[in-house]
């Protein structure tokens, strides 16, 4: 039986599970908090290999005091009890403890592992999934985890919107804002009835009250934050990322990458638009700059006396489409939240209380850390030799990006609740931008996209070429030890996996428009290049059922030429 990826017991969103990670040489790295690993005196359980490591018992209070089941605890899907890691099981995606695993075995056989998980405190801990996969037969999360104030709540708690034009007012939204409710009422298709009669199909978390999509219920999410200096190019990447995503996925490796809701991936979609719809490719454009406050990427909401700035996530559902080996299956789903923050949330002193909004970083699996050569001034000195990029100007201006690193680092060891010396086990993937101004300095040819033709049983056509990247991200690693060892300092004790990838969001350098602020870019000259490899290589690398990967280089499968 194929894993999900498991709901970690309940904390409060300012103080964080901690997260564990264990690598093995070419093998997936755990990168959730729980364990579903049985005694060496318990049935085994059903598996295929993707143990999850637990992390350190804690009682924990919510924001409204209510008591958090203790971390490495888990409820019994059937019973309701709460129990230690090695006396539940994963079946289906759903927790049971011994006593209903055993009854429903009697009832109802399940197929024996392949081998037994091994004991806690094993020396060889095999590989695990990061990303969620949906729980069987729809059934729902114990938990799930609001993508905006990041809030667990069990799923009978979610608020529903009301629907009819006289239900406003909301004490955490405001007077404009459509009521929310705990209903009473259902109709037979299983939406809620609001006070006026009328059916309501949007739920809402019930701390933040702003929406959350049905998925989230049943799907524990892959959450992944974004962080990078300012004008290092995180919204370009994302965007570009994101179109890709939506246009090679499906045609090359059989799978979907769509909106999990439209509405709150709203921004991500205009972005899209402005760089790759354009009615008139030659007409210059630019992205809106992510903001501190007030763009459109936060939300605003009232905790008490407390005005609170949220960022808005981006969240896309991955699904295998019909031919893929799993279409059909529980690994055909999976959920990818996405955070993008203004550079300056991660200066050090701006995380406040009415403004958490890095606070994503205790549920992120992945951080993916944007270093932009173009505003270091050891690279311009280096490139402008060889480029008249309008970013390597005098004028521009020069950052120093491990200091965000650090700051980043200590965050999320403070919301991970980590202890001094505990080594942060979630991946660290150093995402470097502008490969088209700099790429030149290591000999980098990125015409064509790290997917391989799959040759082996099992595998998808196209699969992705994970000995291409790893190659990439040691010549990456050279160069910045070279120029930026300062960096290279910070990064590798961040986490106990530091890939580098490069990546150009443009294909080109932009263009500055006289009389007008900023840099500007034609629609028609966009060439994205390696800007899908991130999000490729942490599926393929840490993942299993969705994405693909090879061990041994192959042809390229998908080529710009």
């Amino acid at each position: 039986m194929t894993r999900n990826w498991l709901t970690e017991s309940d904390v409060s969103p300012a103080l964080p599970d901690p997260g564990e990670v264990r690598t093995q040489e070419d093998e997936p790295v755990p990168l959730t908090q729980d364990s579903d690993r049985l005694a060496a005196d318990s049935p085994a359980t059903p598996s295929n290999g993707d143990d999850l490591l637990v992390g350190p018992s804690a009682e924990i209070k919510t924001s409204d005091g209510e008591m958090e089941e203790p971390a490495g605890t888990f409820l019994c899907g059937t019973c309701g009890g709460s129990f230690p890691s090695e006396r539940v099981y994963d079946a289906g995606g759903v927790f049971i403890c011994a006593d209903c695993f055993l009854r429903q075995s009697a009832a109802a056989p399940v197929a024996a592992p392949t081998s037994p998980p091994p004991a806690a405190g094993a020396a060889n801990v095999p590989s695990a999934s990061i990303t969620g996969a949906p729980t069987a037969h729809g059934r729902l999360l114990v938990r799930a985890t609001c993508p905006h104030c990041w809030h667990r709540f069990p799923p009978d708690r979610v608020l529903w919107v009301s629907r009819h034009v006289d239900l406003l007012g909301d004490p955490v939204l405001g007077p404009e804002t459509a009521s929310r409710f705990l209903p009473s009422r259902f109709n037979v298709e299983g939406d809620a009835i609001d006070a006026r009669g009328m059916a309501c199909g949007m739920l809402a978390c019930p701390r933040c009250r702003l929406p959350v999509p049905r998925s989230l219920l049943e799907i524990d999410p892959l959450f992944a934050s974004i962080v990078g200096v300012s004008g290092s190019g995180k919204s370009y990447f994302l965007t570009a990322m994101t179109w890709e995503l939506r246009r090679l996925l499906p045609k090359y490796m059989g799978v979907a990458f769509n909106d999990t809701d439209a509405v709150i991936n709203r921004t991500i979609n205009q972005f899209e638009e402005t760089i790759f719809l354009q009615d008139d490719p030659d007409r210059p454009v630019q992205l809106e700059k992510t903001d501190v406050v007030g763009s459109q990427l936060y939300d605003q909401i009232r905790l008490g006396q407390q005005v609170v700035n949220l960022p808005k996530p981006f969240l896309f559902t991955l699904t295998a489409l019909r031919g893929h080996p799993n279409a059909g299956t529980e690994d055909a789903v999976r959920l990818l939240c996405l955070y993008d923050n203004a550079g300056e949330h991660f200066n050090p002193g701006e995380d406040a209380a009415a403004s958490p909004v890095t606070q994503h970083l205790s549920r992120s699996r992945v951080v993916l850390f944007l270093y932009d050569p173009t505003q270091d001034p050891r690279f311009r000195a280096l490139l402008r030799r060889q480029s008249s990029d309008p970013q390597l100007d005098e004028r521009s201006s020069a950052r120093r990006q491990e200091t965000i690193l650090v700051e980043a680092g200590a965050r999320l060891r403070r919301f991970a609740a980590l202890a001094p010396g505990e080594t942060n086990r979630r991946p660290l993937i150093v995402v470097v931008p502008k490969a088209d101004v700099w790429g030149n300095l290591i000999g980098l040819d990125l015409s064509t996209e790290p997917m391989v033709a799959g040759t082996a049983a099992g595998e998808f056509p196209v699969a992705v070429d994970v000995p291409r990247i790893e190659a990439v991200s040691a010549a990456i690693r050279e160069l910045f030890a070279a120029e930026a060892p300062e960096f290279v300092a910070v990064a590798e004790p961040f986490s106990s996996h530091v890939i580098y990838i490069p990546t150009s969001a443009l294909g080109r350098s932009p263009q500055v428009r006289e009389g007008h602020p900023g840099l500007w870019i034609k629609p028609g000259e966009v060439r994205p290049r390696w800007v899908t490899a991130p999000i490729l290589y942490m599926f393929a690398k840490w993942s299993h059922g969705l994405i693909h990967r090879v061990r041994a280089g192959r042809e390229p499968a998908v080529s710009h030429e």
